[in-house]
């Protein structure tokens, strides 16, 4: 059976994971302000558990578009006390969402098991030689320019290639660093730099790197993005859930093994109907 590593356990990968994001920051594009004190972070963690998230990934810094740096110091107050507050009373599988070392270390230490950089270790590689000491998981995601302008670059030409290309220099970076495959999940980065008709092409297109990249597990995150609103005709970011469902599901349907998603209840809900008409009830 295919597994995930991380520094507290081996997560199964025999069906499709959902990882909840529970982001403890006032700014953050769909739910800033709603859980950036300890007990709100923690008791949504207890109803993102209750609905079935697999994994529940915390974030103290905003990458929205227009969103600023925060500096160490204050990302780690912000995440690390949510983080130790839900580990304290959950045993579910804790990423740290950030591209800084630092937290990174500071999350794991407080607990975290998985650090998921959307700067596939661009802008700290550090963050390689902390999953190697530590054992963590990895999340390496697909993004371009710096972290101010990562929303703003101008499109590639050819997006496929373009995430090929740079899937194997984060492996590569990672690898040379001591981090182990099993450890490594690969996320093409939805939304980051990509035109809305590049997004649905790495959707669709999903199998060929699923394909090239066969020791890696590929997480999407659709979750209430731009895009859908777009192809929605403007609609709000509280009323894309179909956009995400189906998004994430063809995502899935393609070789995706990790969801990245706000709306739990009705992922797993979906997941569940997939999985009884692939395999039978």
């Amino acid at each position: 059976m295919k597994y995930w590593k991380t520094s507290r356990r081996k997560i199964p990968l025999d069906r499709p994971l959902v990882m909840g994001v529970l982001n403890v920051t006032p700014d953050s594009f769909s739910d800033g302000g709603k859980f950036d004190s300890v007990e709100t972070a923690r008791r949504r963690a207890e109803e993102m558990i209750a609905e079935g998230a697999d994994i529940i990934d915390l974030g103290g810094e905003s990458t929205r578009p227009g969103s600023k740096r925060v500096p160490v110091n204050e990302e780690i107050s912000r995440v690390v006390p949510a983080i130790k507050a839900i580990k304290d009373k959950f045993d579910t599988p804790l990423s740290i969402d950030t591209t800084k070392s630092e937290v990174a270390e500071a999350a794991v230490d407080a607990g975290a098991e998985i650090i998921n950089d959307i700067s596939g270790l661009r802008f700290d590689e550090r963050i390689g030689d902390i999953a190697v000491a530590r054992g963590t998981g990895l999340v390496l995601m697909h993004s371009l320019g710096e972290f101010e302008t990562m929303h703003s670059q101008p499109p590639v030409e050819d997006i496929i290639d373009e995430v090929v290309n740079d899937f194997r220099r984060s492996t590569a970076l990672a690898e040379k660093a001591g981090v182990k495959p099993k450890q490594i999940v690969l996320d093409v980065g939805i939304g980051f730099g990509k035109t809305l008709e590049q997004n649905l092409e790495l959707i669709a297109k999903l199998d060929k790197l699923v394909s090239e990249f066969e020791k890696f597990p590929l997480l999407v995150g659709t979750s209430r993005k731009s895009f859908i609103g777009k192809l929605l005709g403007g609609a709000r970011t509280e009323d894309r859930l179909g956009g995400s469902l189906a998004t994430g599901i063809i995502a899935v349907m393609n070789g995706a093994r990790i969801l990245r998603v706000h709306d739990i209840r009705e992922t797993v809900q979906a997941l569940s109907i997939v999985g009884a008409i692939r395999h039978g009830i």
